[in-house]
């Protein structure tokens, strides 16, 4: 029996939900996905110390203020890992905007098209860049401007409702990524339930309502179920556009040799009972404010890519510091 990743990927593509290449190179995803959890972890390994140098070098190059040459060294840094991941996979990498930002349409947008500028300076056409933001409504409205008028596809990430998928959709962004872990790990907390079987997890039926919806009415956006906790949800959203996957469970599942079926399909989405929506920016607030776990979970989820980006940023400058002082 083949392993269970080589039958997922017959399924679903593959994603790896990493910052370090050489665990991308392993286990052969199609494209990766990094944030600033990622990233901080991967500029903390010594073996890619090299692209951090680098990156101070060119913050300081490029001049300024304190915080304008840590903001382009962040930017720096962030495009520098992507086309080191860009060498292993063969399809796209996600690279996030700034959490802090994530209120900001006009800013998100600006940072955007900032890291598509490195991209491009470095030989990399914008069609292998995902662009993630945050699906708050000015993320989402920003992702709408960036596809739109400048052609730059977008990940919108930290996304826990159904009325963000349907923002997301109506938005036409090219990928969303529902977060299943994130959401099982709400339910567990707030039921104090220990565990859930794969078809009742609440982040399975999440992604599952999400995936149907989108097949039925026809939307252009895809669906990248992200933020795993164990194999069987993984398994359980077999079918799925794409998922993004940690390299613990690539580990797992490469291990694994049990049978894989696909569980989402267009043609059971289409025969389901859905109802098609519309969202405006008022109904949308009250539809997610509703769901206290989404509310809760987006968040959560931007104060901690925030915090993991200022200590980030707090390493930098202390790089930056000893590298002007000759050290």
């Amino acid at each position: 029996m083949e392993s269970a990743l080589n039958q997922l990927k017959k399924h679903t593509v593959v994603v790896a939900d990493t910052g370090d290449f050489n665990a991308i190179e392993e286990y052969k995803p199609q494209d990766a996905t990094t944030n600033p959890s990622l990233i901080l972890a991967a500029a903390k390994m010594p073996a890619y110390q090299h692209l951090v140098d680098q990156a101070i070098k060119y913050g300081i190059a490029i001049g300024g203020t304190e915080d304008e040459q840590v903001a382009n060294t962040m930017d720096k840094l962030f495009v520098s890992f992507g086309l080191e991941i860009l060498k292993k996979v063969p399809g796209r990498v996600s690279t996030e905007v700034d959490a802090r930002l994530s209120f900001d349409k006009e800013e998100m947008v600006a940072k955007a098209l900032r890291i598509i500028a490195l991209y491009e300076e470095a030989g990399i056409g914008k069609e292998r860049v995902l662009i993630k933001l945050s699906s708050t409504w000015e993320g989402i409205q920003a992702g709408r401007e960036l596809e739109e008028k400048h052609g730059v596809h977008c990940n919108m990430t930290l996304l826990f409702s159904f009325a963000q998928a349907v923002a997301c959709a109506e938005a036409k962004v090219t990928l969303i990524s529902p977060f299943v872990g994130r959401i099982l790990d709400w339910y567990k907390e707030s039921t104090g339930r220990k565990s859930y079987e794969p078809q009742e997890d609440p982040g399975v039926l999440s992604v599952t309502q999400i995936f149907n919806y989108y097949k039925k009415f026809g939307y252009s956006t895809v669906v990248m179920g992200a933020s795993f906790r164990n194999t069987g949800q993984v398994k359980a959203l077999a079918g799925c556009d794409l998922l993004t996957i940690s390299p613990s469970l690539l580990a797992e599942l490469s291990q694994d040799h049990s049978t894989v079926t696909e569980m989402l399909k267009v043609e059971k989405a289409k025969a389901s009972d859905l109802e098609k929506i519309h969202l405006d920016e008022k109904d949308y607030r009250w539809q997610h404010n509703k769901d206290q776990m989404a509310t809760e979970k987006l968040s959560d989820g931007i104060r901690k890519f925030a915090a993991d980006a200022i200590k980030l940023e707090t390493m930098i400058k202390e790089k930056m510091l000893n590298v002007k002082n000759g050290k």
